[in-house]
């Protein structure tokens, strides 16, 4: 191996580039300059050689490899310049060439006259400390210095063997100094000039890590780029340290030192030529073998073997698959389908899940609707939560089929991601692979057990929880409410506005009227709690004589009160007899200046009488009273109780009764 002074640099084929305003004309400058480049090699005269040798030797590459490799070099660019990684590697190669320059700058040797370059052979002859002494010829002895051997790895040669040594021009002590280091890096150069015109492949191994790549030690120090050690970016360089590496020489500049590496090169080549005998042997629906080169969020690709296949997120498996790492793993090895193959693109689509049956066939009649069975959530959406029957078998339950509870606000209150639930089919199609599910339908309905709770005529208290414009909806129980119509709210009294009376949050008292099981819905009423018309009407009858206080007059009749809020009506039919009413207005009724009637014949607003029950109507609560019969039926009590009574003579009569009540009031 040489010292630093012998290594290339990489600066000419790898200049610095001042930043561009945007990515592509960055990638375009580095395109051009890496064309210029090569050319300039290419067509370069040649000139005498760093280590004195005067015979001339191309200093450069041919023109065509050059060109090809510059050719090479413009198409990668022109492939990834809009890949903003690839620009960075760029850039970092570019000053990691500028770096290795600097570094052999510092060790550069001065040109020796061509004189003092003639390569002889001799003979060595024996070890000293001074260094090698070796037969010249005509008697002369010469020397390598010990200090080519101590300072390098180069092995000391053996004893009478016959070595090449180059003249350096300098005597001590009645020695010739000469210099066997130099002879072999010239053939070591001669090698690599070969290697590089014949597009060889040469092992190296990896003796530095600079920015931007690697130093690799062919026999000279050459620069491997970064982005040139692997087809994709290799994340840590460092690692590589002391491993042996095959490359490829895709630059060469001996005058200056400049030696360029790839082991990229070789890759795409091997690659290629796998790629073109794959492309002859896949056909759609093979099943095919090879290993996960990487895996995104929208899959994973898997290398085949010289061509890359897409296996999508959908066609990993019949189940959810929330990443493609949940199933795959990179350089895993995996049989997949080939779904779908465009040979002119070199585009393959992959398939894992078809491997297996699909679920779907025949869950008809494993879930068929109405059936209960159990699951396992593993989605959670605003609208309702996905429940997994088997794998690759998903259900939707609707936010609505969750609770019988309508107060769900959302599915994550009462459900998570893990819970094992038991639900019953809704309806399933599996040709549009859709599954209805419910939570609630496999569970008593509460609504039911609360109704049989409360039948009919039972008095219930709730809380007013909604207000409308019909009545006001009454909480019995959690999910269980009932309507108070309008209608239900008073005996006597209308009401226009059901916000004068509810209040929401108030507790309401209520007798429970009606159960709709179908529609589930509650009739309640308020006024029906307390009964009073039922009260009256069960100790009252028709033909019973009752007082009443005329509560007000009506052009048809009076409204007589016959207890709280219970009214009656009595006809101006029956407050007198016909021929009284017939003789004017005068005698009956008569109508105020302001307007209003002031009495129906005998009987006046706020006075008490006496009626009899005429009519009973409970379903309608109507009341119909008789002043006229009432007052008969007392007189014809009352006389008769004069005459059980009476001490009057047996020659007494009726008149003289009739004078005698006259005569008491």
């Amino acid at each position: 191996m040489f010292s630093d002074n012998d290594n290339p640099t990489s600066a000419a084929a790898a200049p610095a580039h001042e930043p561009e305003k945007n990515q592509e004309s960055e990638n375009q400058a580095h395109t051009e300059a890496s064309v210029n480049a090569a050319a300039h090699e290419a067509t370069a005269a040649p000139v005498a050689q760093a280590d004195g040798d005067p015979r001339p030797e191309q200093a450069t590459a041919p023109a065509a490899p050059a060109a090809e490799a510059a050719h090479a070099d413009a198409a990668h660019a022109d492939a990834t310049q809009h890949l903003d990684p690839e620009a960075a590697a760029a850039a970092e190669e570019a000053a990691g060439s500028e770096e290795m320059s600097k570094l052999i700058d510092q060790y550069s040797e001065p040109v020796e006259s061509a004189a003092n370059n003639e390569i002889i052979e001799v003979k060595v002859v024996a070890y000293t400390e001074h260094g090698v002494v070796v037969d010249v010829g005509g008697k002369t002895e010469g020397l390598i210095p010990a200090v080519e051997f101590s300072e390098t790895d180069i092995p000391r040669p053996e004893p009478n063997a016959t070595i090449e040594v180059q003249r350096t021009g300098e005597h001590k002590d009645g020695y010739v100094i000469l210099s066997y280091q130099k002879v072999l890096r010239r053939r070591t150069w001669e090698k690599i000039e070969a290697a590089f015109k014949a597009k060889e492949t040469v092992t190296g191994k990896v003796v530095d890590r600079i920015k931007g790549g690697l130093v690799v030690d062919i026999g000279v120090r050459a620069f491997l780029p970064g982005s040139q050690y692997d087809l994709r970016p290799t994340a840590n360089l460092d690692n590589l340290m002391n491993t042996e590496v095959q490359v490829r020489i895709t630059k060469l500049n001996r005058r200056r030192g400049n030696v360029v590496v790839s082991r990229r090169a070789l890759l795409e080549e091997e690659l290629h030529t796998k790629r073109a005998q794959l492309m002859e042997t896949l056909h759609e629906g093979d099943k095919v073998k090879g290993h996960v080169k990487n895996v995104t969020e929208y899959g994973a690709f898997v290398d085949l073997g010289g061509i890359d296949g897409l296996l999508h997120l959908t066609d990993l498996s019949w189940g959810r698959v929330k990443h493609p790492s949940d199933i795959v793993k990179p350089d895993q090895e995996l049989e997949v389908v080939i779904l779908k193959f465009d040979k002119e693109k070199q585009r393959v689509s992959l398939g894992l899940k078809q491997l297996t049956n699909d679920p779907w066939v025949g869950a008809s009649e494993k879930y068929p609707a109405g059936g209960k069975v159990k699951g396992k959530i593993v989605g959670v959406v605003d609208y309702g939560v996905f429940v997994e029957l088997e794998q690759g078998i998903e259900g939707l339950v609707h936010v609505s089929e969750m609770s019988w509870n309508k107060k769900v606000q959302h599915p994550s209150k009462i459900a998570k991601v893990g819970d094992e639930v038991d639900v019953v089919v809704l309806d399933i199609k599996p040709s549009d692979r859709r599954v209805s599910l419910g939570i609630k339908q496999a569970l008593p309905d509460p609504w039911l057990l609360t109704a049989e709770k409360y039948p009919i005529g039972t008095v219930v208290t709730g809380k007013v929880r909604n207000i409308a414009e019909f009545g006001a909806f009454i909480e019995i129980e959690d999910g269980f409410d009932g309507l108070v119509h309008v209608s239900d709210v008073s005996w006597t009294e209308r009401i226009k506005n059901p916000h004068e009376v509810f209040k929401k949050g108030e507790p309401i008292t209520a007798k429970v009227l009606k159960i709709d099981p179908e529609n589930r819905r509650v009739s309640l009423g308020i006024k029906q709690v307390n009964d009073i018309w039922g009260d009256w009407f069960k100790q009252h009858k028709v033909g019973q004589i009752v007082k009443g206080k005329v509560s007000r007059i009506a052009t048809f009749g009076a409204f007589v009160e016959l207890g709280d809020n219970i009214e009656a009506l009595c006809h101006n039919t029956e407050i007198e007899d016909r021929k009284r009413r017939d003789e004017g207005p005068a005698a009956s009724m008569h109508r105020t200046s302001s307007g209003p009637l002031k009495s129906a014949g005998p009987l006046e607003p706020g006075k008490e009488y006496d009626f009899k029950i005429i009519k009973i109507s409970p379903e309608t609560r109507r009341i119909g009273l008789s002043y006229r019969a009432a007052a008969k039926q007392i007189e014809r009590r009352e006389i008769e109780q004069y005459r059980s009574t009476t001490k009057s003579s047996s020659t007494a009569t009726i008149g003289d009764a009739l004078k005698q009540k006259l005569a008491s009031r």
